[in-house]
């Protein structure tokens, strides 16, 4: 999987291609909107107003709304648990 982290106008915009599957990332988000992950800290969580996923197995987009780093957000990435099963 190639997760690349781009910083927008809105936040921070994700795409993971390759060996990727939608409800992969759907229950990364899932987790992280619940607080039963840990891949980020709660400062971090604050920052971000929304989150979506969007696109299909092999090529799925995550946009996160808000005033996070794209740092921040690749940090958060190499911790996730369900990315680095």
């Amino acid at each position: 999987m190639q997760k690349n982290v781009f910083k927008t106008d809105e936040g921070v915009k994700i795409n993971f291609t390759g060996v990727v599957e939608k409800q992969q990332i759907v229950k990364m988000v899932q987790n992280c909107a619940t607080g039963a992950c840990e891949c980020m800290s709660d400062e971090t969580k604050k920052k971000i107003s929304n989150m979506q996923v969007e696109g299909t197995d092999g090529n799925v987009e995550l946009k996160l709304d808000g005033e996070v780093s794209k740092e921040e957000i690749e940090k958060a990435l190499a911790k996730s648990k369900v990315l680095n099963k």
